[in-house]
């Protein structure tokens, strides 16, 4: 990333803030125009769909749009070995931005909808198929993430992170929290998409446990990353671009040889 850390930090606090305000708020909204858990889920995962990729293209180019400490450490730990992603000051800069961004946007929801600003949930659930969920999505999420970016696809993020996280809404037990910062910031409301105090502890705990299984994954699909590897791809890459604008200029300095002064082509001689 070019831009300051100071504005890197500002960018996640924001972008993790309004994606809380964007799924506690339309849990809110659902939960009063249905009465419907099914109706109510569908429109909390498609809310959080649209605005979560509105946000990734907001604000990736700033500060890569992480929203979550779970991809900020995979990042992290990947980086080491290859010397990209964000070092350990960015780290530390970035969970505690993300982490007081989902609070202030759980705040900023219940103001919005006129309930109590900080009310703790009551909702339970830490069962352990719920954490197995929890796993799934968070290691899906980094196996993906990570994924596109190997693959040289990260340019597809904002469709393809916002469509996963709307799929697992569906196919994980948990309905895909996948972010420890966003858990911790709906215990803070006591709402649809709220989440208990004592369930937070746990949920992070199996999100952890995802961020190993999706590095793990990736390893093992992808193979492992180093200096050397990343070099060499770099490389390859630019030579790749190089030849490409050298041929572009060959076949334009032959065609250009080939027209006539107004522009009429000239007949090749047998």
């Amino acid at each position: 990333m070019t831009a300051p850390l100071g504005r890197r930090v500002v960018a996640e606090a924001v972008g993790t803030g309004l994606l809380v305000t964007v799924v506690v708020g339309s849990g809110i909204q659902a939960t009063e125009l249905s009465h419907d858990v099914g109706v109510q889920l569908l429109a909390n995962s498609l809310a959080t769909v649209l605005g979560l990729g509105v946000l990734i293209t907001l604000l990736g180019p700033v500060s890569g749009a992480h929203f979550n400490p779970a991809v900020t450490l995979s990042a992290w730990a990947t980086g080491r070995r290859t010397g990209e992603g964000p070092g350990l000051r960015e780290v530390a800069a970035y969970v505690p931005a993300q982490v007081a961004g989902a609070i202030a946007g759980a705040v900023l929801a219940d103001a919005m909808f006129g309930e109590p600003l900080v009310r703790f949930s009551t909702q339970h659930r830490s069962a352990g198929h719920l954490l197995l969920g929890e796993v799934v999505a968070t290691g899906g999420l980094v196996l993906l993430v990570l994924g596109l970016e190997r693959v040289g696809r990260a340019a597809l993020a904002p469709a393809v992170v916002a469509s996963y996280i709307g799929a697992a809404y569906w196919f994980t037990s948990s309905t895909s929290f996948a972010n420890p910062a966003v858990t911790i910031g709906r215990a803070f409301t006591d709402t649809f998409a709220g989440i208990a105090p004592g369930s937070v502890a746990p949920f992070i705990g199996a999100q952890l446990l995802g961020v190993v299984v999706g590095l793990t994954a990736v390893t093992v699909v992808y193979g492992r990353r180093d200096r050397a590897a990343t070099a060499t791809a770099a490389a390859t890459t630019t030579a790749a671009t190089t030849t490409e604008a050298a041929t572009t200029t060959a076949v334009t300095a032959t065609v250009a040889a080939v027209v006539a002064p107004h522009d009429e082509p000239e007949l090749a001689s047998p």
